[in-house]
């Protein structure tokens, strides 16, 4: 099935020669400034030497000088030698060996650490203890979760309440579907980045009836005081911000394997608990009812299982429908790749040369959004057609190879593995940013960084310079994981659009007659689509036109959707098509398959 996008192989982690060495004692902060510190003059010394003035304390806390006129200035600070050794110490701390690992206090209290407004209420006094370790229970007295502080949940409520107000499908769905409960029954398992959308999803799948077990599809994507909002809501969330590859694989393992209860329905992104459950708990396939997954990667995976004729379950492939490509890949990507290099590194982007590999959806926004900014942007990709638009868009097409010695920041965004090789790395200039946008940390060889000869220091948290022997240095981002979720955050109302697109999806399969769907990859219906994006559309004050019936007569449409074929997918077919639902299902042509969800879709009309 190939490497987990959340971390290693869960039979394999990697050895603790892979960790990187911490740095020398010539390195870091503490060396670069001392020395300049120790140099400054004793500006008490120069005070002391002027009899026309006595001293008084300013009420900023320094010193003034006050003259016999009355004139008050202040005078020149005391500059004291600046020592860093506890800083560098908490800095260049690595994890030697595989295990619970969790961020140092002084990465954590950094202000790029967290990007939410509950930072600075964090509670940071234990954070060395792994939340493994700890004994917590939420206001019920439920200890079925794991997160780094329960004592968030009111920092982490209000940041659910405040994604609420731009997630109007999914606050309408809940409304409307609230009552008739489409999933009571439904037992579903996730594992997906857990953010305050993503609470307001789960929240509003059990608002429809759904029990709910959550672990994170990344170690770094999740938001602490949302995980303890959920936990203290009665959500069995596991899952913090800096877990280790163990720790990753635990948390689905506690989401899965769990006593008198069976899970019916698997929401994923990425395939780590679909590949888990297929591993560890095959069994649990036999009651399972469907996947609904939202990635490039997760996608990939279900196509390699139908082609071997191992997957024994329905899936819906949400990553190819245009709510989720149009959208979430293109338009979240464009506003959330400047957020996550910003906040990492400070950097402007005007003149800067820039390649970007890949020119699918997520390729396109990262692009856009560069090009706006006055950034040089180059395109590598292996599909002719997304070359051609991006020569077309006026972004110059080249290989990796022609322009990895004069670029200065990296972006890759394929889904694929080793598209920046170590041949690259060591031919990059001094100081180039490297990321990923896509979902997989596979895409840079990052394993190929962590030698001997080279050195690791952690500038703040999901930042490293990697350092060669003779000084050259990279700055890597969130270790080749996904940027703008580890790093920053992505627009709310982008996710509110796939995240109403994945709560239909679980609601069809899981209302579906048997033999509806068989153990295969489908795509969903158009009618879906149009239907999520009908929701949002009152969000601008939109209208849409109507058609009358002569018109629709000439199209040979129906009035009321859907107005594309199946298989539009915007820019044409996904590279691996599945089941379009109408070859063997003609009514999903015209409307959304199960009677529960028709009465939701159809009341619009």
């Amino acid at each position: 099935m190939g490497p987990p996008a959340g971390g290693g192989d869960p039979e394999a982690p990697a050895p603790a020669a892979e960790r990187p060495p911490a740095p020398g004692p010539g390195s870091g902060p503490a060396a670069a400034l001392s020395p300049a510190a120790g140099k400054v003059p004793q500006a008490s010394a120069m005070k002391r030497s002027d009899p026309h003035h006595h001293h008084q304390r300013h009420r900023d806390g320094g010193e003034a000088l006050v003259s016999h006129d009355g004139t008050v200035t202040e005078a020149p600070r005391t500059v004291k030698k600046i020592q860093f050794a506890d800083q560098k110490q908490e800095f260049n701390k690595r994890p030697t060996k595989i295990g619970r690992r969790s961020l140092s206090r002084s990465i954590s209290q950094s202000s790029t650490d967290s990007y939410s407004s509950a930072a600075s209420y964090t509670d940071s006094s234990d954070d060395e203890t792994s939340p493994r370790d700890k004994q917590q229970k939420n206001s019920k007295g439920s200890s079925d979760f794991c997160v780094k502080n329960i004592k968030q949940a009111e920092f982490g409520r209000r940041e659910i309440e405040i994604a609420e107000q731009e997630m109007p499908a999914l606050m309408a769905l809940r409304k409307r579907a609230q009552g008739e409960k489409p999933l009571a029954g439904a037992k579903i398992v996730g594992c997906t980045h857990i953010t305050a959308q993503t609470a307001v999803l789960m929240e509003t799948l059990g608002a429809l009836g759904a029990q709910c077990r959550w672990a994170a599809c990344n170690i770094y994507s999740t938001l602490n005081e949302v995980a303890a909002a959920l936990a203290e809501s009665g959500f069995p969330v596991f899952a913090w911000k800096g877990e280790s590859e163990d720790d990753f694989w635990w948390c689905i393992d506690r989401c899965v394997n769990v006593e008198g209860w069976q899970p019916n329905m698997i929401l994923d992104d990425g395939g780590d608990l679909t590949h888990w459950i297929y591993k560890k708990y095959p069994n649990m396939f036999k009651k399972i009812k469907g996947i609904v997954e939202e990635s490039v990667t997760g996608v990939h995976r279900l196509y390699q299982l139908s082609k071997a004729g191992k997957l024994c379950v329905p899936a819906m492939n949400v990553n190819d429908s245009v709510t989720k490509q149009k959208f979430d890949n293109l338009y979240c990507c464009r506003e959330s790749i400047l957020d996550g290099l910003k906040r990492t590194t400070d950097m402007m982007f005007g003149g800067k040369q820039v390649v970007v590999c890949g020119y699918g959806e997520v390729g396109k926004g990262c692009c856009a959004a560069l090009k706006a900014m006055g950034s040089i942007v180059y395109v590598t990709e292996i599909d002719p057609i997304c070359a051609l638009q991006a020569c077309m868009d006026g972004f110059r097409l080249v290989k990796l190879n022609e322009v990895i010695r004069q670029v200065d920041i990296v972006i890759t965004c394929t889904g694929n593995k080793n598209v920046v090789t170590r041949e690259h790395l060591d031919r990059m200039k001094n100081s180039c940013i490297v990321c990923n946008m896509g979902h997989s940390n596979t895409e840079i060889d990052v394993a190929s960084l962590r030698t001997p000869e080279l050195t690791w220091e952690r500038v703040r948290s999901q930042v490293d310079h990697v350092i060669w022997p003779d000084g050259k240095r990279i700055v890597l981002l969130a270790e080749g994981r996904l940027l703008n979720l580890s790093c920053s955050t992505v627009p709310t109302f982008v996710l509110s659009i796939t995240a109403t697109t994945q709560a239909l999806a679980l609601i069809e399969l899981y209302n579906a007659p048997e033999g509806r769907y068989k153990q295969d990859v489908y795509l969903l219906p158009k009618k879906m689509d149009e239907y999520v994006a009908s929701l949002h559309l009152p969000t601008f004050d939109a209208h849409l036109t109507e058609l009358t019936d002569e018109q629709a007569k000439y199209l040979g449409l129906n009035k009321n959707g859907p107005f594309k074929p199946n298989y539009y997918r915007c820019l044409g077919l996904p590279r691996n098509q599945g089941h379009l639902g109408s070859d063997e299902f003609p009514e999903l042509e015209l409307i959304f398959a199960s009677p529960t969800t028709y009465a939701y879709m159809s009341s619009e009309k």
